[in-house]
């Protein structure tokens, strides 16, 4: 199993979201992907619960249903309030404005194709989020999201040193029990968090990409 020759610095700055880069054509043995999940169970989760599950869809017909799904629930992702598109009408003309445009182009690219790309990982935690509320809803939604995402990140990170793009999208979670039914997942016991379509990349060099700078983002001691 080849693995590209990263550092550790070079495999966290250059783990891109890749859509229009994926490769349509060209299968992904599932020796692969057992690989990746396996590195990804090695990430922490609360109380060492490991309550997640990873469906692998590598069926054509589930996949062009996910994908249906998909395109369905883009549709009103492109008038909700915060997103890519609303954050391009509101961002002011500069750097941050062309990587606005540049992400709807590419989301808009994978909207198209996501049933032609051959794998989507659906990532999943035991137990409805949903369903916790009160005062203490912020912590126990931090305990379950932080028990399933650093596996999922993980999983993305073994993917791209092995030369597979992945994407994080979570759109389809609009449509989530009808996902689930075609899946077979039981929705009333357990969370979709993410799909995460997997191809080979085309092409395996990426770049660090633009951010805010160090400064805007960090406070030290307070706010």
């Amino acid at each position: 199993m080849t693995e590209l020759d990263l550092s550790a610095e070079e495999l966290l700055s250059t783990t891109r979201a890749v859509r229009k880069r994926l490769d349509l054509e060209r299968p992904v043995a599932s020796e692969l992907i057992s690989a990746c999940v396996e590195l990804a169970l090695q990430a922490p989760s609360g109380g060492n619960t490991q309550g997640w599950h990873f469906v692998v869809v590598y069926d054509a017909e589930r996949r062009a249903a996910l994908g249906k799904l998909y395109a369905q629930a883009w549709e009103h992702y492109r008038g909700a309030p915060g997103s890519a598109y609303d954050l391009y009408r509101r961002e002011p003309e500069g750097p941050r404005k062309h990587q606005f445009g540049r992400v709807i182009e590419s989301a808009e690219y994978l909207v198209d194709n996501l049933a032609r790309v051959p794998v989507h990982l659906v990532a999943c935690i035991d137990g409805r989020v949903d369903q916790i509320s009160g005062p203490m809803a912020s912590v126990g939604l931090a305990s379950v999201y932080g028990s399933i995402l650093p596996a999922v990140w993980s999983y993305m990170l073994a993917a791209r040193a092995r030369g597979l793009g992945t994407c994080w999208t979570t759109v389809h979670l609009m449509r989530e029990r009808e996902a689930a039914e075609i899946l077979g997942i039981p929705y009333d016991a357990v969370t979709q968090v993410a799909l995460i379509p997997t191809a080979h990349s085309l092409g395996t060099e990426f770049r660090a990409a633009l951010r805010k700078p160090v400064g805007e983002v960090m406070h030290v001691d307070h706010w």
